[in-house]
């Protein structure tokens, strides 16, 4: 602490507990006075105490709200000197200003046993760059209570359903018989069973109602929500739980737990199992995962598990959610998934992302820390920190250290987590396929009819391929462009001569020897090559470039097949083929025409698929419905439900042809 601020602090506080004090902002932050109507202190997490509170903002303007209430916080945390905050105002505030929640309820975040004061704000800012929804708010402010100061805290929100916070429907209250009480849900597996919890039957995980809340929720929301996540582990326990369709996957939304996974394994977060939140969404039969919450003790920062930055959360973490996801660790999509999504961040930037947030609220909390730790002592202990400095600098250095060596030991874990099976030969379905480069995930694209690579756009045609059987090979017919992937190397062609020619399309030739490749698997991730069956070239990526409009080349054939990320592509499906159009059907055939308008529809209560128009006698023709894998499993008259009841929950695409014309919907059941 240097000496000018030694000077402030004591000026300030004495400024503070005079009669005629005016709310001033302590630092470059801005500094909120709580006074309680009675001048007691707050001694209870249970019991609110009336105050006044005053907002001194980054400009000097303070505003002042009465009839506010403030109590303790916390679990653990609310045993140490520097203590957390609840705060609850009289009406809905928008506390924080534009783009933040207006509510009642706010946490004042004292951050005591994490020394660089971010560690919570840093896990915030991470859920923001991957495509987690619902992230707290992060606001830094000096605190004073009955004109004592207390230190550095956060203001953040409280983790409730509002808009702002988790952001899903709200159920009526009081429940009418038309309610639909599917959602939504916000829910925590909590290790300190607080509050409104039930014990799941199958893996015994605590899990907390935060809402509907204790005191409005009925029993018939309580069974609901009960029965959905004992169906969820009934599911991933079975033998079928890896299955796309049949298993967890059905029910949990696959994006939010990737992320959610690889953010409490980026924090090392000892407490990510043991304290986890998840929602579902009215009408949505899936879990989604987050919102990240209570990591100020995260990125080996708990001297009870040391070593985290060379550790699994999945092997060493404190139980909760964590036989949950290493269930799903015996899943190969799941081990696939989270490494190349991982992968992906990292080359997003996720590090240099992190250190940039960590530098600018080391910056941001320069002044404020100094009084902070006047008051508390830089190197005094105040829960479980492992390391203790003699200066801030310090903890924010060993904060970035620790972000990039566990970063690196995460890719490599997360690599041998499991021994993958050997990418197999490819065999196609009926779908269109993204190719995408092993590096870049970004998919083969056509610019002028030359072949290159560009961002996934899920609504461009071009980046979307045919892959059809053509005797030994295959033949890539883009739907955009109903051309074939050619390579228009001339001349005296071999494995490693005249390479570095630019793909293109071409009109589609099945005798074409250019235009047939072969798909070489390579290695354990799902990599293949594309190998031309005329030049013997391998489709390589020009300098692995991740720029959009990257030429993709006619290139060398060698040992480095297996290892050049050049030259490594993934074949994800993505939309159906439109089904060949079926034999005709006299029956069916006669007066069989277009309905002028009409509309396919799913009811979730009855669970049946049926058509309805305003030319109800045109609805003659046939229509198929089909898993997302492209499996059969019914077809009806469109005049005629289909009920979906027996049908496990999952993707399912539902095709019909009328006029010569397919059509095809994508549902979720």
């Amino acid at each position: 602490m240097t000496k000018r601020f030694t000077i402030l602090l004591l000026t300030l506080c004495a400024f503070i507990l005079s009669a005629s004090a005016q709310y001033e902002r302590m630092t470059d932050l801005p500094t909120v006075y709580i006074e309680t109507f009675d001048g007691n202190g707050i001694y209870s997490k249970d019991v609110y105490e009336y105050c006044r509170l005053h907002y001194v903002d980054e400009s000097g303007l303070v505003t002042s709200y009465d009839s506010v209430s403030i109590r303790g916080r916390g679990n653990s945390t609310w045993g140490l000197s520097k203590k957390p905050y609840k705060l609850k105002f009289l009406n809905k505030e928008k506390f924080l200003g534009k783009g933040y929640a207006k509510c009642k309820k706010w946490t004042l975040l004292a951050n005591a046993g994490d020394k660089p004061l971010m560690r919570n704000a840093v896990t915030s800012f991470m859920g923001e760059f991957t495509t987690l929804k619902f992230n707290p708010a992060v606001k830094f402010v000096d605190m004073v209570l009955n004109g004592t100061y207390q230190g550095t805290y956060q203001i953040s929100d409280q983790v409730d359903v509002r808009p702002h916070r988790v952001d899903i429907t709200e159920q009526d209250y009081p429940l009418t018989i038309d309610s639909d009480i599917s959602g939504g849900y916000l829910l925590e597996v909590d290790g300190f069973k607080d509050g409104n919890y039930f014990t799941t039957t199958r893996y015994k995980a605590p899990v907390r109602i935060h809402y509907p809340d204790e005191d409005e929720i009925t029993r018939e929301q309580t069974n609901y929500i009960r029965n959905h996540v004992a169906q969820f582990e009934t599911v991933l326990a079975s033998t079928d739980f890896a299955d796309a369709e049949k298993g967890y996957r059905a029910l949990v939304d696959t994006v939010s737990l990737i992320d959610w996974y690889i953010c409490t394994e980026v924090s090392a977060n000892i407490d990510g199992f043991f304290s986890t939140f998840f929602y579902k969404e009215q009408g949505d039969d899936r879990l989604f995962w987050g919102p990240l919450w209570d990591y100020d003790i995260a990125y080996d920062n708990d001297q009870r598990i040391t070593g985290t930055a060379y550790q699994l959360m999945s092997d060493v973490a404190y139980s909760g959610s964590k036989d949950w996801v290493n269930r799903m660790w015996d899943d190969p999509w799941f081990q696939r998934t989270v490494y190349h999504r991982y992968v992906e961040l990292l080359d997003a930037g996720l590090v240099g992302y992190m250190h940039n947030k960590i530098d600018s609220l080391q910056q941001l909390l320069s002044q404020s820390q100094e009084l902070n730790y006047a008051k508390w002592g830089i190197g005094r202990k105040m829960y479980h920190e492992i390391v203790l400095y003699s200066s801030y600098e310090q903890y924010v250095e060993d904060l970035k250290t620790f972000v990039t060596d566990h970063c690196a030991y995460l890719k490599q874990a997360f690599y041998e987590k499991k021994p993958l099976e050997p990418t197999p030969p490819f065999a196609p379905e009926r779908f269109y396929y993204h190719i995408l480069n092993a590096k870049t995930f970004k998919p083969l694209d056509i610019a002028n009819d030359l072949i290159v690579q560009k961002s996934i756009d899920a609504s461009r045609e071009e980046q979307e391929w045919e892959i059809k059987t053509v005797g030994d090979y295959f033949q890539l017919i883009n739907r955009g462009s109903a051309q074939a992937l050619n390579d228009p190397t001339q001349g005296e062609v071999g494995p490693t001569t005249n390479v570095g020619t630019q793909l293109n399309v071409a009109t589609p030739d099945e005798h074409d020897l250019h235009q047939l490749w072969r798909l070489l698997p390579q290695g354990t991730d799902g990599y293949y090559n594309l190998e031309n069956a005329y030049t013997q070239h391998i489709a390589n990526l020009n300098g692995g470039n991740a720029n959009d409009g990257t030429p993709v080349l006619s290139y060398t054939n060698d040992s480095r097949n297996s290892t050049s990320t050049n030259r490594l592509w993934y074949i994800l499906p993505t939309t159906p083929l439109p089904e060949p159009e079926p034999e005709p059907d006299p029956e069916l055939a006669i007066g069989s025409v277009e309905p002028a308008e009409y509309a396919l529809a799913y009811n979730p209560q009855t669970q049946a698929l049926h058509f309805g128009s305003a030319t109800p006698e045109a609805l003659t023709f046939p229509v198929r419905v089909y898993t997302a894998s492209g499996r059969l499993v019914g077809t009806f008259r469109a005049s005629d439900s289909f009920i979906m009841s027996a049908r496990p929950a999952g993707i399912y695409i539902v095709t019909w042809t009328v006029s010569g014309k397919t059509r095809s919907v994508k549902f979720r059941r």
